[in-house]
């Protein structure tokens, strides 16, 4: 049976689907001992593929749910020689997370070594719910509140919020904790939408993520995930 090239890499553990093709474009995948850059090039079981250099074997697929703490990186190395998401797993494994949370971002992450998986998350077709808890600098207006309900232009694009609740306010030191659901994944959308109505976001806590949820585990915690848990994000698939 044959398939994508890039969708066997993805199988593989060693990289997305999204950095698979970017490394065939790079000219850095041989097939056969022969350079393939096309993108959707047909491989079957039989053919020997490299990726930069390195024989591609079919790895034991791992999955991690991680509870990120804050100044760590959510990459797999970092030039700046941060601490990375990467090394608070103990594993033997190439793994790489689902997605990124900023550097002063906390919660919820999970890493694995199934690009095939992380594809079907990560794409924007997907409407992975993710859940945050954000510390805001002053209280939520109810006029802001029903703007976000709404939806809020940034870019030119609506962020479509799934729910919204004020969790904590306190009014003496004037900060609140709101809870909002998104499907999106731009880039610091969360920390965008609030400064978009004239609010900071003090602290912000990834606290869900495709029907998972932190449970009991602490800062820098992890632990792998069910077969059931797997097979449940599966369904994301589009």
């Amino acid at each position: 049976m044959e398939e994508r090239l890039q969708k066997r890499i993805a199988k593989s553990g060693y990289a997305s689907r999204r950095k698979a093709e970017e490394l065939i474009l790079a000219g850095k995948v041989l097939v056969n001992g022969k350079v393939v850059t096309e993108l959707g090039t047909k491989v079957s079981i039989k053919d020997k593929i490299e990726v930069e250099g390195n024989l591609l074997e079919k790895e034991e697929l791992v999955y991690y749910l991680l509870n990120k703490p804050r100044e760590t990186v959510s990459t797999s190395s970092d030039e700046l020689s941060r601490k990375t998401v990467v090394d608070l797993i103990e594993t033997d494994k190439r793994i790489f997370p689902v997605g990124r949370l900023d550097y002063d971002t906390t919660g919820l992450l999970l890493l694995t070594n199934d690009g095939e998986l992380t594809n079907i998350l990560t794409h924007p077709r997907s409407n992975v719910p993710k859940t945050y808890l954000a510390k805001l600098d002053k209280v939520l207006e109810m006029e802001d509140f029903f703007k976000i309900k709404e939806g809020v232009l940034i870019d030119g694009k609506k962020v479509r919020v799934k729910h919204l609740k004020i969790k904590k306010k306190d009014k003496k030191k004037n900060t609140c904790f709101v809870e909002i659901t998104i499907t999106e994944g731009r880039n610091h959308i969360i920390k965008r939408l609030f400064e978009n109505l004239h609010y900071d976001v003090i602290k912000l806590t990834r606290t869900h993520y495709a029907g998972l949820d932190l449970g009991t585990l602490l800062s820098g915690e992890y632990r792998t995930l069910t077969r059931k848990e797997v097979q449940d994000l599966l369904k994301y698939r589009r």
